[in-house]
């Protein structure tokens, strides 16, 4: 305590084991500060009103204070035109005495408020010797006042003699003098700042304002909290807390030749690390942690730096860690070392979910037992799940062989459910609350790693519970082993603690005390044993031509196996008194098929293909075992005989439990087989062909490929024979004609069987294996590799021919959309249309041409670097302009370059002339065999689709002062890929053409003369005409018959 101020600087103790206090260690802890001599002007003039209430903000202030020699002492000045001393500073030693004084005291009055005059005489009087001053103690100064100052003028000068003596100064603004007259608020944003230029700085902690006088009394607390935290400050003027508030000893970590200390109240809980040594304390400067550059305004976020200490042991020596969990609201976790007193931080791991507490657990662990740190477990227990559910998470850190932390993996708890429907007792806040403690573990299943508990103690309703994961070489496994949850219906919070090093029951194993509201469990670790298991077959091959072990069970005589399984019992820790352990195990043959091949002779009446017994072995034991079988007398050779050996512990409550890292199975086969000779040896000879169906191949989507494989015996049969076909990731196996047993190992590896149960002696098999193209993997060649091999002998020389390697040189189709809009555009020059002489727009020049050009990769290959070139015709024969470049807006991660393309006349805001030559544009076609064209190009980064909008203005001018009737323009695009020779664009290669038609419309009718001419010449036609069939005689007759013909005709009818 320091006057009227009680700090937690925290303190740490060193205690025996049976709790008694040793010695205590408190680095924080500092001497309280010179005392206070504090002098009060106050403005006493006729404009404070009531004086009262100024009188009950001097008692209040007066009470709040211990007055005394040693303590603080309390001057008055009071002033209006002029300036009296009320109180000296060593006038009173007792709050009593004074507060019954200062109840009497009457006002000043005055008409003038001379402010500096009065600030002047406190400085050079009232804290001189005669008047009680103490020149140890520091000088305070408290002006009160109610309006603007009529020495206002002198206000630099006196506050900078006030700085001079280290007069630390707090204003106080009393606005009721201003409310009552109803000032204006730039009168009162004046005397504001007359008062802030009297206060120290900061502002925040030396300036007041209130409404009136009566409201004086409530800042009483808060100016004298002001004033008193000098009594424990260093300096001339206040600051903020550094260690008074430390709370060092918040968390602890002992190291080899002292302790780490958190400290997380440090500089206004911003926190701090404490190092304390046999001989020295090292406790780092407020801004060691931060970088205030980089890092402004870290000083409001109380980060709580020193929630959580470690140390990391490196070959490069120790790195020192700690937790800011508030920091930046996510939290964050600082790796660093000291040379000296000054920190170095070598890495900072930052938290990514707001409230999470990032940071606010931490735990080292050497997990291969080398004297050195492996990983870094950072818990964020409140991390939300996603209905808002304080799951919590670990993350997982490894260190590298750079001395920093690398992230693995993150661990997280079972997920809880937030309170689910019918439940009618519900515990806030749900989740699990993961993380909360993280502990490092001795070796617990002997597997000569360090394991890790990680408790959640708001799991299952806030009963908690602790997981519990194993060390694996220099790494934790990700999947926990291990869930204890809480025990007894009265647990709550099961998990907050957990220790994992003392082995408390002496039987060498480390044992593990997991804490809970109101008490801890103590969970003692069973030893750990070793089970290891073999098992063999006498004959290793069935051969029911040429049995070796015949034998004879209820009248069936077939080949006979004897199976011998072994087994060595191992307990891992030294402990030495213990009992047998009993084992089962089960024999079953034939697993896979609902009617077995063969039978476990049990007895002589009794048969089965299971056979399930106990047996008890010690501790360093081998013991083995036989069990015999009957095979059945007509065999399918689909398959060889499946036998299969599962074992464990007959009881596993009690005793060692067996080591999870072993195996608690073994599954073996038998070969089936048959050979006609006489030694019933089965010498084989496969040749093997193999060819693809084509030399090269584009890959693209649904393209197929076939390799025509044919396996040939030359030799005795081949029992069990296969093709065993590996191939590139660049193809997927899709299936083999004609149909037959295939069976895919992974992605990349094929099994075909070839004339099951045997490739009878000279016999041929052909099929076809039939592959399609996986655009998603890219390389060179397609490599497929097919090799024969069967279960019978072949002799080395001849296994040469038995594999072939295919290799196909590979291209790949990029799958890219490449268009381009609109594809036709048509300009129409009007007749008689004109131009003007001067233009400082490119919307003068004429009609706009938009092209959008626009690229679209699969989604399988979007990291290929594409480019796009775009040429035009630019300018005619006799460079007049033809297509005018106004812009080109690319998507994002497409850069142009387009030169001075763009605009290269500087139209708007430069205004040019227009002064076209004139010209005859007579081809039917222009584009750049015939004009200058110009061309631009754009890179097409790494993104599925990209556009890139061309914009051009048809130069209209020099079309109306050309003669020409119709013409076309073309703007070529082209596509290439950059960089990548396995790539081709296909069908999106060629060119993407936009032709633009201009012609000239032809107004007002055909000329007269044209008309006239026509006539003439359609006359003299129609002349020629005429003259050449009358030459013909197409206008003679025979008029002479013509009437004899009508006089016959006359006679006969008047006959009739």
């Amino acid at each position: 305590m320091c006057g009227q101020q009680q700090y937690i600087s925290g303190v740490c103790a060193n205690v025996s084991s049976s709790f008694q206090i040793l010695n205590s260690v408190a680095p924080a802890v500092q001497e309280c500060a010179k005392n206070l001599d504090i002098v009060i002007v106050l403005d006493g003039s006729n404009s404070i009103y009531p004086w009262s209430s100024i009188v009950d903000f001097l008692v209040s202030f007066i009470q709040n204070t211990t007055i005394g020699p040693n303590f603080s002492q309390v001057g008055i000045v009071s002033y209006g035109e002029n300036v009296s001393h009320l109180v000296n500073l060593s006038q009173f030693d007792s709050n009593t005495i004074m507060v019954d004084y200062v109840k009497t005291l009457p006002q000043h009055t005055g008409t003038k408020t001379n402010t500096f005059l009065a600030i002047e005489t406190a400085r050079k009087e009232a804290f001189l010797p005669e008047r009680g001053a103490r020149p140890e103690a520091k000088k305070v100064m408290v002006i009160v006042t109610d309006g603007e100052s009529h020495d206002f003028h002198k206000l630099d000068s006196v506050i900078a003699e006030c700085d001079e003596d280290g007069i630390e100064r707090f204003g106080i603004a009393v606005l009721g003098d201003y409310n009552r007259q109803n000032k204006s608020p730039a009168d009162v944003k004046k005397f504001i700042q007359e008062i802030e230029g009297i206060s120290s700085k900061p502002l925040k902690d030396h300036f007041f304002n209130v409404s009136d006088e009566v409201a004086l009394l409530s800042i009483v607390d808060t100016l004298g909290s002001k004033i008193f935290a000098l009594e424990a400050t260093i300096g001339n003027f206040t600051s903020s807390f550094e260690m008074e508030m430390s709370q060092t000893g918040f968390s602890i970590h002992p190291l080899r030749d002292g302790m780490l200390m958190g400290a997380v109240g440090a500089y206004d809980w911003n926190g701090t690390v404490v190092l304390q040594t046999a001989k020295e304390s090292v406790i780092p400067g407020k801004t060691q942690f931060y970088d205030p550059k980089s890092e402004a305004g870290y000083e409001g976020l109380a980060g709580y730096l020193g929630y959580d200490v470690k140390s990391a042991t490196t070959r490069d020596g120790e790195l020192y860690i700690t937790g800011a969990p508030r920091f930046n609201h996510t939290g964050r976790v600082i790796i660093y070392r000291l040379n000296g007193s000054d920190v170095v931080i070598s890495q900072i791991l930052k938290g990514e979910q707001i409230g999470s507490y990032f940071g606010s657990v931490l735990q080292t662990i050497d997990i291969d037992k080398d004297d050195y740190t492996d990983l870094l477990l950072v818990g964020a227990p409140m991390f939300m799940g996603p209905e808002r559910d304080e799951q919590g998470q670990v993350y997982v850190y490894k260190l590298n062989q750079k001395g920093q932390f690398e992230h693995e993996f993150t661990l997280k708890p079972k997920n809880q459910l937030c309170c689910p429907k019918g439940s009618s007792d519900c515990n806030e806040p749900c989740g699990a609350r993961f993380g909360t403690a993280i502990a490092a573990v001795l070796d617990l299943n002997l597997d000569g790693f360090n394991d890790v508990a990680i408790g959640a103690p708001l799991e299952n309703n806030h009963k908690g519970g602790v997981y519990i994961y194993h060390g694996d070489k220099t790494s934790l496994k990700e999947k926990f082993v291990q869930h204890i949850p809480a025990g007894g219906s009265g647990t709550k919070f099961f998990g907050q603690s957990i220790h994992g090093v003392m082995d408390l029951n002496g039987d060498g194993i480390t044992d593990v005390t997991i804490g809970g509201l109101g008490g801890a469990s103590l969970f003692w670790s069973r030893d750990v044993a070793e089970l290891h298991a073999n098992m063999s077959f006498n004959p290793g091959k069935i051969n029911l031509q040429q049995p070796q072990n015949k034998c004879e069970h209820r009248g069936l005589k077939s080949v006979c196996v004897v199976t011998t399984f072994c087994f060595h019992y191992r307990v891992k820790s030294d402990n030495h008194d213990l009992k047998p352990a009993s084992i089962n195990y089960t024999l079953l043959l034939d697993a896979p098929r609902k009617t077995a091949r063969a039978l476990f002779i049990i007895d002589s009446k009794k048969s089965n293909n299971t056979i399930t017994k106990n047996f008890a072995i010690n501790n360093e034991e081998a013991k083995c075992m036989n069990e015999t079988f009957i095979m059945s007398s007509r065999l399918d050779f689909r398959d060889p005989l499946f036998v299969s050996l599962e074992f464990k512990l007959a009881d596993e409550e009690q005793g060692p439990v067996l080591d999870e890292n072993l195996p608690r199975f073994i599954n073996k086969t038998i070969p089936l087989m048959e050979c006609g000779n006489e030694d019933q040896r089965c010498i084989t000879d496969l040749v093997l062909k193999a060819k693809a169906s084509v030399k090269s191949v584009v890959v693209k989507d649904g393209v197929k490929m076939f390799v025509h494989v044919t396996v040939k015996n030359k030799g005795d049969n081949a029992y069990n024979t296969k093709v065993l076909v590996s191939f590139t990731p660049n193809i997927n196996y899709v299936k083999v004609e004609p149909e037959m047993t295939c069976n895919l190992n992974n992605t990349s590896g094929l099994d075909c069987a070839v004339g099951y149960p045997f490739l009878g002696s000279r016999v041929e098999e052909t099929f076809k294996l039939i592959f399609e193209a996986n655009p998603n993997h890219v390389l060179e060649h397609i490599q497929i590799s097919v090799t024969a091999t069967s279960d019978s002998e072949e002799r080395p020389e001849t296994l040469i021919d038995n594999s072939a390697i295919i290799s196909i040189p590979v291209k790949y189709e990029a799958g890219i959309t490449f268009e381009a809009v609109p594809l036709h555009e048509h300009i129409i020059v009007k007749y008689g249309e004109d131009y003007p002489a001067k233009i400082n727009n490119t919307k003068m020049l004429g009609e706009e041409i938009s092209i959008s050009y626009t690229v679209e990769k699969s989604s399988v290959i979007t990291n290929l670097s594409l480019e796009l070139k775009v040429k035009y015709p630019q300018k005619s024969p006799l460079t007049n302009n033809l297509l005018y470049l106004t812009e080109v807006k690319p998507s994002s991660k497409v850069k142009c370059k387009t030169g001075n393309l763009i605009n290269p006349e500087d139209i708007n805001p430069k205004e040019i002339k227009l002064n076209p030559k004139q010209e005859t544009l007579s081809n039917f076609l222009l584009q750049c065999e015939q004009s200058t064209c110009a061309s631009f190009s754009c890179s097409i980064g790494p993104v599925r689709r990209s556009q890139v909008n061309v914009t051009f203005r048809v130069w209209k001018p020099t079309f109306i002062k050309s003669e020409f009737s119709s013409l076309y323009m073309k703007v070529n695009a082209t596509l290439e890929v950059k960089e990548a020779p396995l790539f081709e664009l296909g069908t999106s290669r060629g060119p993407r053409e936009m032709t633009i038609h201009v012609s000239k419309e032809v107004v007002g009718g055909i000329p007269f003369w044209i008309i006239i001419v026509s006539i003439l010449i359609g006359l003299l036609i129609l002349a020629l005409v005429i003259f050449i069939l009358w030459k013909l005689g197409f206008f003679k007759r025979k008029t002479q018959d013509m009437s004899k013909d009508e006089k016959d005709g006359g006679k006969d009818t008047s006959t009739i």
